[in-house]
Formats: C-alpha cells, structure tokens, sequence
C-alpha cells in the first residue's frame, strides 16, 4: 500500500475511469480497453472493497470538444466527498485539456482525493504531487495539438498531390490515385444535360424549372456510394454547376469550421472560403465534363444572378443591378428598393459610405434609367430582330431534341432493369416461393417503371410532332412588336436581364448637377459589347417634384365626395382605370391622404335625411319618375346635372330638383302619364259561358 493513501482513503469508494477517444479505438483497439478495465486490480490491490467503474465516454474525445457525462459524474461525485481515489490507466485519460484538467486536481485537492494510474499516486494535497500532476496536464494537453499537427499537415501534402479525395461527387468513381467518369453513359449524358441548360436559359432556377418541367431525373450519389436517380434540387444542380471538379480539376480546401461558444455550449459549423483561400486548386488534374473556361464562365453568371439563388426581394425589377459603375469612384452601383409592394428601384453609389466612411457620390431613381437603356437596346437590335429570329428558328429545328434523347436513356435503363430482374426470377427455383415471390413482385416494378418510361417518350414524340411550324413571313412584324413585347406587362423581367447582359458590358453613370437649368442631368455611357458606346442624358426631377394626380381625377374625386365615401371613389376610378400620380390603384386611404392635401371634405350622411346632392336612382324617386325619363331630360337640357367620369354617377342638386326645372318635369311626366292597364269590373266578356 502506498503511504499516499490513509485510512479516511480507504474508507471510501474508489472509482476507475475508462475511456478512448473515437468509436474506432472502441472497436479495434481492444487491448486498450483491456488494461483499462484491469486497473480495477490495482485499486483492489491498494486496498480499496469498493470500485465504480464509469465507462460512459467511451467514444469521446477528452480534448474539450464533446459533452461527457461520465467524467461530470466523477467530479460529481469527488466534490461530494465521496471517493477516496480516482483512477485511470494513464492520467491523460482524464482530460487533455486545461479547463477539465485543473477542475478535477482542485476538487481532488480540496475534498483530500488521490489520482492512481498504473505507475504512480498522486496526492494533489502535497504541492510536489501537484505540479507534477500541472505539467502532465500540459504535456497531455499539448500531445493533442502536436498529433493534430501532424496529421493535417500529413493530409494537407497528400492533398497538393491531388491524391486526397474524401468524398467522390456523382458521375465519378476513383480508380487508384484519379478521379475517372462514370463509366454509365446515362450518368455522363445527363451531368452534360445539366451545364448545356444553365448556359442557355443562363440561371439554375431555370434549369430546375426546365427538368421538372419535362419529367426529367438526375443521378445522385447516396452514402453507400449507390448512384440513384431522382427529381433534381436547386442545391444539387448548383452544387454540380460551382464544382470544380466537373471543369477537370481538383480541388481541396474549400471550406473551414469555425468554432463558436453560444449559451448552450460550444457550437461549430462550416463557411466556405474565398477561391484564393483555397488550399489546392489544380486545373487539368483528371478528365471532367466541361472545359475549364466554358465551367469558369458558367460559374461566374449563376455568381452573378441575384447572389446566387438568394434572391432578395425585388430584385428581379432591377433590370441594370450589377451592371452600372460610378464614374467618380469606379465602384459598382447597389441596388435598393422600397414602396411597399419593395417595386420602386433606386441606384446609388454608397459602399464608399458604408465602408470607410465617404461622402456618398452619386444617387438616382431606376424607373426612367432602366426605361431609356431599354430604348437604347431596341434601337440597336430592331434592325436584326427579324434575321436573329429566324436563324433562332432554324438552329431549333435543326438542333438535336435534348428531352428526347434523355428519355430514351431513361428507356433503355428501365429495358435494362426490367431484364436483369426477369434473369433473376428466370434462375430462381419456382418451388422455392419466399425467393421467387420477391424476385416475381421486383420483375413487375421494373415492367411498371419500364413502362412509363415509353409513355413519358411517346406522349413526348406525339407533342413535336403535333408542334406548329411557324410560317417564313410570321417574323415580318417582329421588330415592330418588339417594343410592345419588351414593355408588357407579362414579359419576364429574368430574360430582359438576360438580353441586356448579353448586350451590354458596362455602364459608367454620372450626375451633371449644372446642366438642364439647374435641375441636373443624370448621365450614362452605354459600354456595348461590340466595342461601341452610347451616351444617355437624362434630365433630374427638381428638388420637391414629385409625381402629382392629375387636375381631371381630382375634380371627378372633388365631385364624388358629395354622395359617396372614400371607398366607393376607390372602386369607381379604379374602375374607369385611373391612377394615382405614381401609376398605383386607388385604395380608401390614398383617396382620403389625397382629400386631406386638396381640402376636399369628406361626405358625411345629413342628419335629418335630406341629403343636398343625390344619385339617378335617387332623384328619380323623388320626381316620382323613371331614371331613364330623368336621364333624357338631363340630356335635352330641361334639368342640370353633374357626371364627374363618362361612365360615372350622375349627380342631382337638391335644390334643382325641388325648384321650377324638376317640378316641371315631374308635372309633364304626370299629364301624360297614361290609366294603369288594369280590368275594369263592368267590362262585359263575349266568350261563351262554361258553366
């Protein structure tokens, strides 16, 4: 017995600490785990009766990192006083980081508890005992950092070889050393599909729209390296069209943990870093799918596109985001919105602001910029709207059917399927019925996928076969509709953004604050990108001018006031298609904001019921005639009335009507009103009597 250990030591219980580091250890290392648990004789040798063995952490990491619940209840225990000793195979097992390590000496320390390994007691009472056990900590400690030291370093050289792959994407398989394509030609052609689609309809939304929209399918890699097809995600085709390793090449590194302390314990998760942060990127290391420069040029326009799938809200209303630059800083212009519907564009120079505390430079409205770079570009691509049609029609016609020929791989792998499960359930025993049963309901699962596969191609075949062929002269008035097509309204904003980026490189803005009298002019210079340049004037709104209602709708608004509430008003000019002076639709509050700035009164119900101004129906029943005879008298001049709008209410004057012009109509009216045709009691009838 050592003579670290006294009676009061003994006279508690002692408890034996088990643990390895990863689930690996546990499973293969099993004469670790072996001698661990034998210091279970040591203790017993020392003279302990009572020995807990807590093996809880066994698959966890002592560096700091992983909750333990076997070793909080040690020092659970060790802080109630109730063991006298706590062991381990080595005192590494412990902790093997500071925090952990210094809490267990001190309560050992403070509670009279004694550390026992295969070799040594220690009595953290006793200050020898003590900094020994401090500097095994720190050796323990900086043993973890100096193997995690070594082994990236052993992993970050065999990754600059390019012989590093953790994981192996879709449509590749690792042979040795390399990366190789998928031997699968479905696999192949179908990857290929996926970059031909972004690079024409020039977003991945687009393309995902595409394949849902004809039932197609992507391959993808399951975590027991089996390749299965599905329908696509945004992330998958994203995923595919921003790896490199699609281009040829190889790349590690592209992503770090950062590791952060919240509430609730300590938290880690992973960013992607910046391309130049990259630990390897090697071109040209394998085969790939695209080539380098056309999968560079694809990666940096789906970049480009609204921050790559993070769509903020608007921004498909911003037909130049991203495309203008200011001319007395070269930065690019941001974009902003607002309105309440986030559909008013403004362009504004301000990073220089936001980051380093600038003046800003340059700010305007986007409504009249975006309409006159629009007019510009029809100006330029009217003339050979009709020759680009036409070739566009003519490279259709003759360009190879891209759906079709992915449903007929489709169809030949379901054949495939279908026949090697009928191989299956040929080689079966048919006496054996729990075998061939499944093999039997597989075989008709194949046939029903098989199936629909021809069906998916025929209902295809059938639908361009039955496709119009549109006729040589339909594309004569193409570039004379081409501006009604560009400005209406169900035109998609995504393609107009298109046009202009294959059209435009850049456009460099300024503001002229002494031209157009004072007022300012905002100015562009148009970068084609045949080389050529356009310059736009366009002159600034004067300070406080803002977009007005117009004189008509608010008298037609002044008169309507009279009988009707802010609501109706809304619905009538809606009705008529009026607007506010900003283009809006008309609603109870901007009728009442618009009353309140003109000192319109609101209409208000007369108290007593004799309302001074009424409506047709209204006055009508008041003259005691019909609204059509009042309507024809308004017309012919025999009583005045008002009609704010051509198909709006009329409006009655009380007054005129209980004066000489409506009481002489309602007199005509009577005198010639004729007898009710009703029957006259002493009429006589000439038709025989049936009775």
């Amino acid at each position: 017995m050592s003579e670290k250990i006294q009676r009061h030591h003994l006279e508690r219980k002692a408890i034996l600490y088990v643990r390895q580091s990863t689930p690996h250890q546990v499973q293969h290392n099993r004469e670790s785990g072996a001698l661990q648990y034998a210091m279970r004789g040591r203790l017993e040798g020392l003279g302990f009766t009572r020995v807990e063995t807590i093996d809880d952490d066994l698959g966890r990491s002592a560096s700091g990192g992983a909750a333990r619940a076997g070793f909080d209840r040690m020092v659970a225990e060790v802080c109630l006083g109730k063991v006298g000793a706590v062991a381990a195979r080595e005192v590494s097992r412990f902790a093997r980081n500071s925090r952990d390590w210094q809490q267990l000496i001190e309560m050992c320390r403070v509670v009279d508890t004694v550390l026992v390994d295969h070799d040594a007691v220690y009595a953290p009472r006793q200050g020898n005992d003590r900094l020994l056990l401090g500097l095994k900590g720190q050796l323990n400690e900086y043993e973890v950092d100096l193997l995690r030291q070594r082994s990236l370093a052993a992993r970050d050289e065999k990754a600059r070889r390019g012989e590093l792959f953790t994981t192996v994407p879709v449509g590749f398989v690792k042979n040795g050393g390399r990366l190789e394509k998928e031997p699968d030609r479905r696999v192949q052609q179908a990857i290929a599909l996926v970059f031909d689609k972004v690079e024409e309809l020039g977003s991945v939304r687009q393309t995902l729209l595409w394949f849902h929209g004809h039932g197609l399918e992507l391959p993808v890699r399951r975590p027991g390296r089996e390749t299965v097809w599905r329908p696509p995600s945004y992330a998958t085709i994203y995923r595919m069209v921003t790896n490199p390793v699609y281009a040829g090449a190889y790349a590690f590194g592209q992503r770090r943990t950062v590791t952060t302390y919240e509430g609730s314990g300590v938290r880690k998760r992973t960013e992607r870093k910046p391309r130049d942060e990259w630990l390897v990127l090697k071109p040209g290391s394998h085969e790939g799918y695209v080539e380098w420069e056309r999968a560079e040029a694809i990666r940096a326009m789906v970049s480009g596109n609204a921050h790559a799938g993070r769509v903020r809200p608007g921004a498909k209303r911003a037909l130049l985001a991203g495309l203008l630059r200011c001319r007395r800083c070269g930065r690019k212009l941001s974009t902003g919105y607002s309105g309440n519907n986030h559909d008013v564009v403004r362009y504004a120079c301000g990073r220089g602001t936001t980051h380093h505390g600038e003046r800003r430079c340059i700010a305007f409205g986007g409504v009249r910029v975006d309409k006159a770079v629009g007019d510009a570009l029809l100006e330029v691509v009217g003339p050979g709207a009709v020759d680009a049609a036409v070739r566009a029609e003519a490279e259709a016609a003759n360009g190879r059917d891209d759906v079709g020929d992915a449903l007929r791989r489709d169809r030949e792998a379901a054949r495939y399927a279908a026949d090697r499960a009928f191989r299956q359930y040929d080689a079966g025993d048919p006496a054996n019925r729990l075998v061939t049963a499944e093999l039997e309901a597989r075989w008709e699962a194949a046939l029903g996928r098989l199936a629909e596969a021809e069906a998916k191609l025929a209902a295809h075949e059938t639908s361009c076969a039955d496709r119009p062929q549109p006729a040589p002269g339909s594309f004569a008035t193409l570039a004379e509709d081409l501006r009604s097509v560009w400005y209406g309204p169900d035109t998609d904003t995504g393609l107009k953004k298109r046009i202009v980026r294959t059209l435009v490189h850049e456009i460099i803005a300024d503001i002229d604050a002494e031209a157009a009298d004072g007022a300012g002019e905002i100015v562009l210079v148009v970068h084609w990108k045949g080389g050529a340049h356009t310059e736009l004037r366009l002159t600034r709104r004067r300070s406080g001018r803002t977009n007005v209602t117009s004189v008509e709708v608010v008298e037609a608004m002044r008169q309507l006031a009279r009988i009707a509430s802010d609501d109706l008003i809304a619905g009538v000019l809606n009705r008529h298609g009026l607007r506010t002076g900003n283009g809006k639709h008309w609603t109870r509050e901007r009728v009442n904001a618009a009353r309140s700035y003109r000192d319109i009164p609101r209409f208000r119900p007369a108290p007593d019921g004799i309302e001074p101004w009424l409506n047709l129906k209204d006055a009508a029943a008041l003259l005691d005639v019909s609204p059509r005879t009042l309507r024809l008298a308004v017309k012919a001049g025999q009583i005045h009335a008002l009609r704010p709008l051509p198909d709006g209410p009329w409006l009655f004057e009380r007054a005129d009507l209980d004066g000489p012009p409506g009481q002489t109509l309602a007199k005509r009216v009577r005198r010639h009103r004729s007898d009710p045709a009703e029957p006259d009691p002493k009429q006589q009838s000439l038709l025989p009597s049936t009775t």
